[in-house]
Protein backbone atom coordinates (compact mmCIF):
# COMPACT_ATOMS: atom_id res chain seq x y z
CA UNK A 1 0.00 0.00 0.00
CA UNK A 2 1.18 3.49 -0.78
CA UNK A 3 -0.30 6.54 0.91
CA UNK A 4 -1.60 9.46 -1.11
CA UNK A 5 1.24 11.70 0.09
CA UNK A 6 3.82 9.15 -0.94
CA UNK A 7 2.07 8.60 -4.26
CA UNK A 8 2.26 12.33 -5.04
CA UNK A 9 6.08 12.24 -5.04
CA UNK A 10 8.10 12.18 -8.25
CA UNK A 11 8.38 8.71 -9.79
CA UNK A 12 12.17 8.56 -9.41
CA UNK A 13 11.99 9.35 -5.68
CA UNK A 14 9.23 6.78 -5.14
CA UNK A 15 11.38 4.14 -6.83
CA UNK A 16 14.36 5.02 -4.61
CA UNK A 17 12.22 4.80 -1.46
CA UNK A 18 10.69 1.45 -2.47
CA UNK A 19 14.15 0.06 -3.14
CA UNK A 20 15.35 1.35 0.24
CA UNK A 21 12.42 -0.34 1.99
CA UNK A 22 13.01 -3.55 0.03
CA UNK A 23 16.68 -3.73 1.04
CA UNK A 24 16.44 -2.20 4.55
CA UNK A 25 18.44 -4.10 7.16
CA UNK A 26 19.43 -1.46 9.73
CA UNK A 27 17.27 -2.85 12.53
CA UNK A 28 18.57 -2.19 16.04
CA UNK A 29 17.39 -2.18 19.64
CA UNK A 30 16.40 1.48 19.43
CA UNK A 31 14.31 1.24 16.28
CA UNK A 32 13.15 -2.37 16.65
CA UNK A 33 12.93 -3.12 20.40
CA UNK A 34 10.80 -6.26 19.94
CA UNK A 35 13.00 -7.66 17.13
CA UNK A 36 9.97 -7.96 14.83
CA UNK A 37 11.37 -6.10 11.78
CA UNK A 38 7.91 -4.73 10.97
CA UNK A 39 8.65 -0.99 11.01
CA UNK A 40 11.20 0.98 8.99
CA UNK A 41 12.16 4.62 9.35
CA UNK A 42 14.73 6.49 7.25
CA UNK A 43 15.49 9.80 5.62
CA UNK A 44 16.04 10.27 1.91
CA UNK A 45 16.38 13.54 0.02
CA UNK A 46 15.60 15.53 3.18
CA UNK A 47 12.29 13.72 3.77
CA UNK A 48 11.44 11.20 6.49
CA UNK A 49 9.76 7.95 5.40
CA UNK A 50 8.09 5.13 7.29
CA UNK A 51 7.14 1.65 6.20
CA UNK A 52 5.14 -0.69 8.39
CA UNK A 53 3.83 -4.21 8.09
CA UNK A 54 0.40 -5.12 9.40
CA UNK A 55 -0.90 -8.67 9.77
CA UNK A 56 -4.47 -9.45 8.70
CA UNK A 57 -6.71 -12.50 8.51
CA UNK A 58 -7.10 -14.10 5.05
CA UNK A 59 -10.09 -11.84 4.27
CA UNK A 60 -8.17 -8.68 5.29
CA UNK A 61 -11.00 -7.77 7.66
CA UNK A 62 -9.40 -8.31 11.08
CA UNK A 63 -6.00 -8.65 12.66
CA UNK A 64 -4.36 -12.04 12.17
CA UNK A 65 -4.97 -14.49 14.97
CA UNK A 66 -1.45 -15.91 14.53
CA UNK A 67 0.74 -13.58 12.44
CA UNK A 68 3.45 -16.23 12.20
CA UNK A 69 1.16 -18.66 10.34
CA UNK A 70 1.21 -17.90 6.58
CA UNK A 71 -1.82 -20.14 6.05
CA UNK A 72 -4.04 -17.72 7.97
CA UNK A 73 -2.19 -14.41 7.59
CA UNK A 74 -1.92 -11.75 4.91
CA UNK A 75 0.92 -9.28 5.41
CA UNK A 76 0.42 -5.76 4.11
CA UNK A 77 3.25 -3.25 3.94
CA UNK A 78 2.39 0.45 3.85
CA UNK A 79 4.94 3.02 2.71
CA UNK A 80 4.29 6.61 3.73
CA UNK A 81 5.72 10.01 4.48
CA UNK A 82 6.45 10.19 8.21
CA UNK A 83 3.99 13.06 8.75
CA UNK A 84 1.16 10.85 7.40
CA UNK A 85 1.53 8.34 10.25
Amino acid sequence: MLTSGFNSLPTVLKALVIERVRTFSDFNAGSDPHDEHDFVSFELEAQQFFAKIDYYDRDCRFGAEDPSDPEQTIRVITIMLAHEY
